[in-house]
């Protein structure tokens, strides 16, 4: 490693110093709002706080050892894999294949004290292990349910996330390109290179750096959502050209629009089953306290601008952005639906078909990480938003839990989700380097 230069180690002692000081202050500010009081539509949304630097609250890691985690009467949870790389997505093929995503970002430029503070509280919180940056393919070659074949699919990868197949197309979304391979139902490998299909923002500012995907239904389109480069700015707005943003792409030619713009990170995509419409969720920005602003999942308009990073929930004011566009707030819409402040969501998979009890058919699914922003902690759950008439219909009910032990202490982190072929929740968790597989009990 490089050793830091005289003045950089300055700043990082500086950096580290204020980090102590905000954590010392957690308890301070504004107290932490019940969760339940922002869900749903209309979420209690309190006047904002700015901070010198914000109060932070870091889970510390442990391990999962022999536990697993929980979930409610009627369903049963599983590792189906263990021992990855920081499996961040995972994605079912149609002959019962399952994909894990092993990624980690790019290495980030450190421009500012604040840089300094984000990764060592990333690192204490094991956001910032390194991962092999490939895909890796798992297969139940004996009909048992469990996978007892893996294998490297794709390899040589640049901070992959979403993937999609359409045909005898598989589509990689990179950190700064979508890729197309060539795709052979059955085989266990890829080794001819992709094609890029069209860049996607990616350095040297990296911010947000996962790029989620989905196709259209009649495979036409695709779809991918692209993270700000910042929390409000802060990078300058040239850093933020077509970011923060769910582009569509022309999957024959690669022509890109903006399909909706100013969400500030568009992490997982889906359609909706019942109206056919595109919804994502959405992690919204920090340092305003422990109660703004809430993370979101909502339906996604041709057309519409979400607020990021002029203003919140529709046209609530972000006092930090300079210079502000009112032309923009007055345009900007409030998302469908609040899953309270710093849950992080970050996976999204409707559920489809009977395999689960009738309590958890026909909604979603929301992948919460869960966010150091925030004392109590927020987060680090699967919940299930029930939906009736394509909307949703009742606050988010816990499904999978137990990813925090009962002294606070983080033994997994639940990222992207995927419905695979028998109808069971697959959930990527980075940090316990684990596929959990949840299904109804007795199936």
């Amino acid at each position: 490693m490089r050793a830091l230069s005289p003045s950089l180690h300055r700043t990082a002692a500086r950096a580290l110093a204020l980090s102590s000081l905000a954590l010392a202050l957690a308890g301070c500010g504004s107290k932490p709002a019940d969760p339940s009081t922002q869900y749903g539509a209309n979420p209690q949304l309190p006047d904002p706080q700015q901070y010198l630097l914000p109060p932070m609250h870091v889970a510390p890691v442990a391990p999962w050892g022999s536990a697993t985690p929980a979930v409610p009467a009627g369903l049963k949870v599983e590792a189906l894999a263990t021992g990855l790389s920081h499996p961040r997505s995972v994605y079912a093929l149609p002959n019962g294949d399952v994909l894990v995503v092993e990624s980690s970002g790019p290495k980030a430029p450190v421009y500012r004290p604040k840089d300094l503070i984000m990764g060592w509280i990333q690192s204490l919180a094991g956001a910032k292990q390194k991962a092999t940056n490939r895909i890796l393919l798992l297969r139940d070659t004996n009909g048992d349910g469990k996978p007892d074949l893996r294998t490297v699919f794709l390899d040589h990868l640049h901070s992959p996330f979403g993937v999609a197949l359409v045909g005898n197309d598989l589509y990689v979304a990179d950190t700064d390109a979508l890729l197309r391979f060539p795709y052979v139902t059955g085989q266990t490998s890829i080794a001819v290179p992709g094609t890029t299909l069209t860049p996607l923002p990616g350095g040297p500012i990296d911010h947000h750096w996962t790029k989620s995907l989905v196709a259209s239904r009649d495979g036409a389109k695709l779809y991918v959502g692209v993270g700000s480069n910042s929390n409000i700015t802060e990078n300058g707005i040239g850093a933020e050209l077509n970011r923060a943003a769910v582009w569509e792409i022309d999957r024959a030619t690669g022509a890109s629009r903006l399909f909706a713009t100013g969400i500030r990170n568009p992490t997982g995509l889906g359609w909706e089953p019942q109206t056919g419409a595109l919804w994502a969720v959405a992690n919204e920005r920090d340092e305003l306290g422990p109660n703004l602003v809430p993370d979101y999942l909502t339906s996604v308009k041709d057309g519409a601008f979400y607020g990021w990073p002029y203003s919140y929930y529709g046209q609530h004011i972000d006092p930090r952005v300079k210079p502000q566009r009112p032309d923009l707030v007055a345009r900007a819409i409030p998302p469908d639906y609040a899953l309270s402040s710093h849950v992080a969501p970050l996976g999204l998979a409707f559920s489809t078909g009977t395999n689960f009890p009738a309590a958890y058919q026909g909604g979603a699914f929301v992948g919460e990480h869960g966010s150091w922003d925030r004392s109590p902690l927020n987060g680090y759950k699967v919940v299930y938003v029930p939906f009736a008439g394509g909307h949703p219909a009742g606050p988010p009910q816990d499904v999978v839990t137990g990813f925090l032990d009962k002294d606070g202490h983080a033994r997994g982190r639940p990222v992207g989700l995927a419905i695979d072929r028998r109808g069971g929740l697959l959930i990527a968790d980075d940090l316990g380097d684990v596929v959990w597989r949840v299904s109804a009990a007795g199936k």
